[in-house]
Order: C-alpha cells, then structure tokens, then sequence
C-alpha cells in the first residue's frame, strides 16, 4: 500500500510543469530558511549586534541592508566622509543604486518589504533560468537537483534579507542563457542593469572577450557570423564602460577622482591597521592570506602557499573536473573570469563567501552524480551549512569574522 503510495507520488510528481515543480521546491526552501532565522534570532543574546530576540523584519534588514536602505531614503553623499585622521570613510557609494530603488518602489515606501519580496522574487525566477541553462547540458533531473541546492544552499538566506545578490544572480543567469542561446541583442538591455546592481560586470566584460575568441576558435564547428562578431566586441566594451561608469559618477559628484575605490578600501581597515592608500590589483588576497595566517598563529608564507594551493585547485576542478567539463565551456569560461575578478579587487574575509553566489551555475556540477544516497546527502550538507551560515552571521553575529 505505502509502495503503491509512493509510486503514485512520483508520477503526479512527474507530470507537474517545470515551473510547477521548482516553485513547490522554492516554497519549501523558503519555509526551511524562515524556521532557521527564527532559531538564530532565538539563539541571539544581548552581546550579538541584533541583541536579544530580534524580529524578522530586525534580520531582513540586518548589515548591508541598512546600507542599501540608506541610499534609498537619502541617495550619495557629494561630500565624502572622513575619519578623524583624515580617510574617506565608509559610506553609501559603495552600494550601488538598481536594487536599493527597486526595493522602496516594490514596497510602496515600506523599504524592508520591498526588499524582502525582490529577493524572494528575484530568487525564485533565478531557479527557474538555472534550470533552463542547465538542462540542455546535464539533463532535467539533474538541473531540478542543482535548483534544489541552490534553493537550500548555504547562502539561501540571501532570498529572504536586503541584500542585492538574489537580483544580481537573475540578472547574470538571464545574461549568460542569453549567450549561451547566441542572442546577445536583448544583452544591450540585461548588462546596465546589472552593471548597477552590484560589482561584478568587469567579470562578466572579460567573459565575453573569452566568449569570443573560443567562438573564433571553433568557428568551423559553429558558424560566426559577421553580426555575431559586431555584437560580441559591442557588448564587451560595453560592459567594460558600465564597469567604470560608476567610478566616474562618483567621481564627477564628489569632485573626487579616487572617490569609490578609496570608500570600498575603507571597508578593509576593519582587518588591517595598515592597509594601502591606492587600490592595488590582486594586493587585497596578499594581505589576506598574511593576515588570516597571523590570525592562526602562522608565518606569512603560510598564507601565499595557501593562496597558490587554492588558485592552483579551482583551476583543476575547471580544466580537469568531468562533472564541470559536463556544464559546458561558456560556464567554465563565467567561473574562471569571475574568480579573477575576486582576485584581483577584493580582501578575503567572511562576506567573500557571500561573493561567491555569482558561481551559481557550479551547483549544476554537483547534481550530475545520478546516485540517491550522494544527492540527498548533499542536500543535507547544503542545509547544515545554512544553518551554520545563518547562526554565525544572523545569530551570533559578535566577532568580526560574523559579517555576511
């Protein structure tokens, strides 16, 4: 009877639309995530920055969030703020401004409503486009599997917070559908939206140039035609200027040509006491993996081996790895740019977990395995870690290592 049962359950299963299916799924991610921040607001005491018992609304629009908020009610500074040894200090340019006003808008004025309902939006619709990049490469099933962790993943609660990542993974996974479909006009609209959601459009820049020359490569395999080639070049100098554009308003509004990369330098202060004056590329996972390694107790030259064993690890895992070889090479090309990009502008600290969520089109690989035991076990281990995510940051939330 309970065989007869489950069969039965399989096969209305089974005949559900796709969009059917990820949305149930969706829903019950987002009802796991929801009992889990209601356990790390329980676990919250007075020393943790949410203090005793928070509310959800307190967690939705706990960290950047405020920042985020911040630009809506009140927009930029045109003068920067200065510590009292004379630093530009932390402000609102480095947020930028798509998710910020798209919020207060779906709130009708109420910003941490509006936030909540874009990520949880943006979240799901993000699902639906994964499985729609995924499936052609490793099959339904395993692209529903790859949702699945997504859905659940350590980071999940990133579709129930202020934060800007839910929409900016949408706008990315509509980006790179679009490439891999080879219709890159509808690009021309995607790219300046993302481009002003949050960084990350360089990466995205330096894939297309990628993008290109593989194509050039294989062209005898894959026709190129002379508009292809027209679109490609556009579209990646177009990027490359919205990758800039930002730095050049803040610019021409403070009258400061260094005004955004010295406000997001001032944010790592926070860990060194004696960071650099001038953006220098790949020098903040230097100073990281010195700092991380002091931290531990270890010399310096413990950290850039680290550092290398790492690089060195995710380039196997792209070049070698059958299940990510199975993704396709556009895929491989996104995570290999977008790793540079973090490379090359960021310090390493506990929010550059949150950075990765741009690699979501990996979780295809780890779905390939067709095993029960390995696909449930994973799912397990994706919850695990959002549990342990979200007590660190939403829960405890006391050292600096607890910052999302």
């Amino acid at each position: 009877m309970a065989h007869d049962i489950l069969i039965s359950g399989i096969r209305r299963w089974a005949r559900l639309p796709v969009a059917g299916r990820i949305a149930i799924v969706y829903l019950l991610a987002r009802l796991i995530t929801t009992g889990l921040l209601l356990l790390a607001a329980h676990a919250s005491t007075p020393q943790s920055r949410f203090g005793l018992s928070p509310s959800m609304g307190q967690l939705v629009l706990g960290w950047d969030a405020q920042w985020y908020w911040w630009v809506a009610e009140n927009g930029y500074p045109s003068q920067l703020p200065l510590t009292e040894s004379g630093e530009v200090a932390e402000n609102s340019w480095a947020f930028m401004p798509v998710y910020a006003f798209l919020a207060k808008g779906a709130g009708l004025g109420e910003w941490g409503a509006g936030a909540l309902l874009v990520s949880l939006v943006a979240g799901f619709f993000g699902c639906l486009v994964l499985h729609r990049l995924l499936r052609d490469r490793i099959g339904s099933s395993a692209a529903m599997w790859a949702v699945t962790f997504f859905a659940c993943g350590p980071l999940a609660a990133l579709f129930q917070v202020g934060y800007a990542e839910a929409l900016f993974v949408l706008l990315l996974l509509i980006a790179l559908d679009l490439v891999l479909r080879r219709r890159y006009a509808p690009l021309y609209l995607v790219l300046p939206v993302m481009g002003f959601t949050r960084p990350g459009i360089l990466a995205f820049a330096l894939f297309l140039g990628l993008h290109g020359i593989l194509r050039w490569m294989r062209r005898r395999a894959e026709p190129l035609p002379a508009r292809h080639i027209v679109h490609i070049v556009a579209l990646g100098a177009f990027a490359t200027v919205i990758g800039f554009a930002w730095q050049a308003i803040a610019a021409v509004v403070t009258g400061n040509p260094s005004a955004y990369l010295s406000t997001e330098l001032a944010w790592r202060r926070n860990w060194l006491t004696d960071p650099s004056a001038q953006f220098v590329p790949f020098e903040g996972f230097v100073r990281g993996a010195e700092f991380w390694m002091g931290q531990a107790g270890l010399p310096s030259w413990s950290g850039w081996l680290l550092l290398i064993v790492l690089v060195a690890g995710a380039a196997a895992l792209l070049l070698r790895s059958p299940h990510v070889r199975r993704l396709g090479p556009e895929i491989r090309l996104w995570s290999a740019s977008y790793l540079l990009y973090l490379l090359a502008v960021f310090f390493p600290q506990s929010s550059t977990l949150r950075l990765l969520l741009p690699l979501t089109p990996l979780w295809g690989a780890l779905a390939v395995p067709r095993s029960r035991l390995y696909r449930w076990g994973m799912l397990g281990l994706c919850l695990l870690a959002q549990w342990i995510w979200i007590l660190c940051m939403y829960g405890l939330a006391q050292t600096f290592w607890q910052v999302p």
